[in-house]
């Protein structure tokens, strides 16, 4: 029995130190990553991204955060899993899931990543030089092997079940001193880490996932989450962000507190480094800012949204799965369902209960009658001035200046049909322990239901989860199981 190495690399033929070209993009990278100040983030990168990909004991499939600060992969990649896993099976079924099977949906998950923001020819693929370990470890559990081999055979015979016991005791011996000496590197600053940093080039996704499959220990081991960020980054290419990212002096991690910014958290999604949640583009001041610029495959809605700092666009709200990044000021967690219907295509009448809605700023149900003619022009209807003045007073007849969205609605949307139901399950995840019931990294369940008429949305510190939820669905009520709001942070 040969014990398996831990491959964070051992050297070979496709693998080798950066070159030249790659050790002055590496500096590229990390200035953009974590700003020019090693100083500042050498705390941050130690204490708070310093950990590998983790399975939750009493979640199967639920990735385990230790610390603030690397959730902007974390829970980017949860969001991965969650779709993977629910392209398979239902949520209620996630608790039968094995221990590799989670291991081999995670490692799809990461493909799925590494593909949306791969632009050059190659896969670009992060590990760190530990060979010296690692062959000190192998070497050692061979003189073990080789001593036992030359035992006697008719006192091997006798003592069979010892010696098979003892062989198996010096190997699992020799893995531990291995463990040791690869644990003496842990808390490895960042200049020693970009020293060991070396890359491996793939030209398929398919030898990619073989690779980590083959090498899982890179991913799990401490250094795992931020070997897999590395490469996206090598993937991606130094002058693809720079090219995509709005403010290059803004690194994309945080130097103080290690949460990553939006950019970053756009490049984990949807494999590009814009800055901002809007569709498309937007001309601000002359200045053309870059936005979402399709649909996602997974979605984003922002506690910021509720606290009107920014409008998050369609392409995120209503992505090509039912499951979205939550953002609160600090921290990621992942809101999913079974139901598909969720993000159905809007229809036209729920297309104008929004835009209609973007005109009622108080959440009235009405709208000022001199802004009738702006909301007809959003929709695409008819907005000749003497038609517009037709429809002002049908629908104002008591000339109150005030027009209601229900006789908005029945006057021009008559068939008002939905393309989400009025109930649905909805289930929460959020990978720090401390923030879970019990310590415990578990999947929430809520039953959420839409209301005829919107609920309050103003800001609730008592319900930032539901105020969240509300930039979605305006008018959602949700009730949790168990009777605990989970938690954003």
């Amino acid at each position: 029995m040969h014990p398996t190495p831990d491959t964070s690399v051992s050297s070979n033929q496709n693998q080798s130190r950066l070159s030249k070209e790659d050790a002055e993009e590496l500096k590229g990278i990390v200035s953009v990553l974590w700003g020019l100040d090693s100083s500042k983030f050498s705390k941050v990168f130690v204490s708070g991204w310093s950990q590998g990909f983790e399975f939750s004991h009493d979640e199967q499939s639920a990735l385990i955060q230790h610390s603030g600060g690397p959730c902007s992969v974390i829970a980017t990649c949860q969001a991965y899993i969650i779709k993977n896993l629910i392209e398979l099976q239902t949520v209620h079924q996630f608790k039968d899931l094995t221990e590799e099977k989670c291991k081999k949906i995670l490692i799809q998950s990461l493909c799925n990543m590494l593909l949306n923001c791969k632009e050059r020819s190659v896969f670009r693929i992060a590990t760190l030089d530990r060979s010296n370990g690692v062959e000190k470890a192998m070497e050692a559990s061979e003189v073990v092997r080789e001593e036992n081999e030359e035992m006697n055979i008719s006192q091997q015979n006798a003592i069979d079940g010892d010696v098979t016991e003892q062989m198996d005791t010096s190997i699992v011996n020799v893995n531990e001193e291995r463990g040791c000496e690869l644990d003496q590197e842990e808390d490895i600053l960042p200049d020693a880490f970009h020293e060991r940093l070396m890359i491996q080039n793939f030209e398929t996704i398919e030898e990619v996932e073989k690779f980590y499959s083959d090498h899982y220990s890179i991913l799990s081991n401490r250094y795992g989450v931020l070997l897999f960020l590395y490469s996206v980054l090598f993937t991606k290419g130094l002058e693809n962000i720079l090219n995509e990212v709005s403010d290059t002096s803004e690194p994309l991690i945080h130097s103080s507190f290690g949460y990553g910014s939006q950019s970053l958290i756009n490049l984990m999604l949807t494999g590009k480094a814009v800055a901002h949640v809007f569709d498309n583009f937007q001309d601000i001041g002359g200045m053309k800012l870059k936005g979402i610029a399709s649909k996602s495959e997974i979605g984003f809605i922002t506690l910021m949204e509720q606290l009107r700092y920014c409008t998050v666009g369609t392409h995120y709200k209503n992505p090509k799965n039912p499951i979205w990044i939550l953002a609160s000021e600090t921290h990621l967690t992942v809101l999913f369902s079974n139901d598909k219907s969720l993000v159905s295509p809007e229809t036209a009448a729920e297309r104008a209960r929004r835009i209609f809605n973007q005109y009622d700023s108080e959440n009235t149900g009405f709208i000022s009658s001199a802004v009738l003619q702006d909301i007809l022009i959003a929709l695409g209807l008819e907005s000749d001035s003497g038609y517009v003045e037709i429809m002002r007073r049908k629908l104002d007849p008591d000339n109150t200046s005030i027009i209601l969205l229900s006789d908005f609605m029945y006057e021009f949307f008559p068939e008002d049909k939905k393309s989400t139901p009025d109930t649905f399950d909805l289930f929460h995840y959020n990978g720090i322990p401390n923030s879970n019931a019990l310590n415990k990294v578990c999947y929430s369940h809520g039953k959420a239901i839409l209301l005829e008429s919107h609920t309050s949305d103003m800001y609730s510190g008592s319900n930032p989860m539901l105020s969240v939820l509300q930039t979605k669905w305006p008018n959602i009520e949700i009730n949790w199981i168990q009777d605990r709001i989970p938690s954003l942070n």
